[in-house]
């Protein structure tokens, strides 16, 4: 038994049960928590190599219409779009969790670039159709509960040939807690939630990232190519920016 049961386990028979916290709940709780640290990890990828190392995976891809309209999802601390909004390109980003959009607030000021942030859900755009030239993501779509509702989301609010750009990995098949010690800034209570809500999400028991090249061309994307090699680039060295998991790069054109 989780921790969330064991606390509406112990009541009277005369009692109501008090509802646990939902499993969107339990996740924006968790990147609330994880949002300070998170927005330091970002910093740094501004200030280091990082930053130039990830604009040369993205810019080959996106359109060659100067400037662009691009929609960061699961912004998070906001560096996708503000390395994006430096390169002249106008950006929104979008996040659940306002904790996160006000780690990217900071960062966009302290970047001296404008990026407009907004409170909303991934698989639920609060946008006209056809409305952006490429949307790009980082790390989101494996804590979505419905990613193929997210998908279809994305290729509604995309004009006609533009890209989406997903960089993620296969979380659902590795346990948080082995890796507990190539993580920076997470303690063990907050490692242990991560495992248990990554238990919980419905792509941890998908065969990525095949579920997502399937899946995008399902929701109406064409030339869905997909590069394994992006980990071995960006994480050459282990620093606080290390990811341990092996991240894939998805390119769909709509």
């Amino acid at each position: 038994m989780n921790r969330y049961a064991a606390d509406t386990a112990c009541v009277t028979s005369d009692a109501l049960p008090v509802p646990g916290p939902t499993l969107t709940g339990r996740i924006e709780n968790y990147w609330s928590r994880r949002a300070e640290s998170y927005g330091e990890i970002r910093r740094h990828e501004l200030a280091c190599e990082k930053k130039s190392l990830w604009l040369a995976e993205i810019m080959p891809h996106l359109p060659e219409a100067r400037p662009l309209r691009i929609l960061d999802v699961g912004t998070g601390a906001g560096f996708f779009a503000i390395l994006l909004a430096e390169q002249g390109h106008c950006v929104c980003g979008v996040d659940m969790t306002q904790a996160m959009l006000d780690e990217g607030a900071a960062l966009a000021r302290q970047a001296g670039c404008d990026v407009a942030f907004q409170r909303m859900d991934a698989c639920c755009l609060e946008f006209e159709s056809a409305s952006f030239d490429a949307v790009i993501s980082r790390n989101l779509t494996w804590t979505l509960q419905d990613a193929a509702a997210a998908y279809r989301e994305w290729n509604r609010v995309l004009r006609p040939g533009g890209v989406l750009l997903n960089f993620d990995a296969d979380y659902g098949s590795v346990s948080f807690l082995d890796l507990a010690d190539q993580h920076v800034g997470i303690n063990d209570d907050m490692m242990r939630e991560c495992e248990n809500i990554r238990r919980q999400l419905p792509l941890s028991s998908e065969s990525r990232p095949v579920w997502d090249v399937q899946t995008l061309r399902n929701s109406g994307f064409s030339d869905c190519w997909c590069d394994h090699g992006l980990s071995a680039r960006i994480y050459a060295h282990r620093d606080e920016t290390y990811n341990p998991v092996p991240m894939f790069a998805l390119r769909a054109i709509k």
